[in-house]
């Protein structure tokens, strides 16, 4: 099992190119079981998600070309030739449920097995089987796995969720881009991965309004056709690189940013004494005045500040000057990577789903261990502010969610490098 070993280096320097997002990706590739045509996408990150997708993928029958270094990918489902999405490929990745809804649109129905990923607290698919139930969707759980069907075909029709689930929105999506009528999505997620798949979809004829707003409109057409669409930028790796400068030092240049994928985080950085300028390549990031000031944190939907960011904050406001008070309200058990930064002289006082962190003047390095795939990231960050050596073990989920991560850290002047433990 590799490690990540990091030491704490100074400042850094350069650019970093931003890859396609992996949630964007995983959402747009199940879009090929709507369509016999093929479908076309560019700027894929490389990650072991995606081939995990791919796998999932072509045990449904759909065939998969992978060219330019994985960057681009062409989805062939002329049929589907298997109804069962096993517990196997499932099991590896909770986006798996998104062959749910393209399945019963198209097919009329399908098995999907209880779908795994990180361990950070529950994330039920209810929400996506009440969207496609108000659909005509019929469904029976048994043996791990969801048994769905639509006898008389998908229907449009209302559902308003009771909070903006990602997944959810997704799967209501697709499937009712087929459905007969007039579909209607109330407190939709606004995600711009939300968006990304809503412009694919309309680029394969769908007719889709109100993407981006709490209510998503879909007029179903009788077939989609193929077409070709670059993934949007990564705005959790784009964050993720964006603290580099701040908990070193420095100044880096993030290629492909875009301030409007991350305003609310953007807002926090500049009240905790960042620099943040658009530049006609990206986003430039550096530190003011030295040393971080603590700001407080709370996770929220889109457009709030993002869960998949408050890891790797946590990391940031370790040694910022005062005391922070980070609130997680998306998912349970998401501060599990706080017991390892406290292993590096954090001062971190968990209750519940908040976090009271008081800076340090500096971290010390330790032997630490990923929880999870942004845990993993949060304390290489950590690693970067720390005196001496950080060694991070258990780093298989970073290959989940950040590609060339080694790579593009020693690009700006880092010392890191992966090892392997055998």
């Amino acid at each position: 099992m590799d490690s990540i070993i990091v030491k704490g280096n100074g400042a850094l320097h350069g650019q970093i190119p931003i890859a396609g997002a992996k949630n964007a990706a995983l959402t747009l590739m199940p879009a090929t079981l709507l369509t016999e045509d093929p479908i076309t996408l560019t700027n894929v990150p490389r990650l072991s998600d995606i081939a995990t997708t791919n796998e999932l993928l072509q045990s449904l029958g759909t065939e998969v070309a992978v060219m330019q270094d994985g960057q681009l990918i062409v989805l062939d489902t002329k049929e589907i030739t298997n109804h069962t999405a096993h517990y196997d490929i499932v099991r590896k990745m909770r986006a798996s449920i998104l062959v749910l809804g393209p399945m019963l649109a198209r097919s009329g129905h399908a098995s999907v097995s209880l779908p795994g990923g990180c361990a950070i607290g529950a994330r039920p698919v209810d929400l996506h089987l009440r969207g496609l139930e108000s659909l005509g969707a019929e469904f029976d759980l048994r043996d791990g796995y969801v048994h769905a069907k639509a006898p008389n075909g998908l229907k449009g029709g209302t559902y308003d969720m009771p909070f903006a689930s990602v997944g959810a929105t997704e799967n209501f999506l697709m499937a009712a881009t087929l459905a007969k009528g007039t579909s209607v999505l109330k407190n939709a997620a606004r995600e711009p991965e939300i968006v990304d798949l809503a412009d694919l979809l309309r680029a394969m004829g769908a007719q889709i309004s109100g993407d981006g707003t709490p209510e998503i409109t879909i007029e179903g057409v009788d077939k989609l056709h193929g077409a070709t669409h670059p993934v949007v930028t990564d705005r959790i790796e784009l964050g993720t690189y964006m603290l580099a400068p701040l908990i070193a030092g420095g100044e880096v240049e993030l290629l492909g940013g875009r301030r409007d994928l991350l305003e609310a985080f953007c807002q926090k950085l500049e009240i905790a004494g960042a620099d943040i300028t658009q530049t006609d390549a990206g986003l430039k990031v550096s530190a003011k005045n030295g040393r971080i000031h603590a700001v407080d944190v709370t996770t929220e939907p889109f457009p709030g500040f993002p869960t998949d960011l408050q890891a790797q904050m946590m990391a940031l406001l370790c040694t910022a000057d005062g005391k922070s008070v980070l609130e997680e309200n998306i998912f349970e058990n998401r501060f599990m990577h706080a017991p390892e930064l406290m292993r590096m002289g954090a001062n971190i006082e968990v209750h519940g789903g908040t976090a009271t962190v008081t800076g340090v003047d500096k971290l010390r390095g330790a032997p630490v261990m990923a929880t999870d795939l942004r845990a993993s990231v949060s304390l290489i960050l950590a690693g970067l502010a720390a005196e001496g050596e950080t060694i991070v073990s258990r780093v298989y989920h970073l290959d989940r969610g950040y590609e060339q991560v080694v790579r593009k850290f020693s690009g700006i002047g880092a010392s890191i490098e992966r090892v392997s433990n055998k």
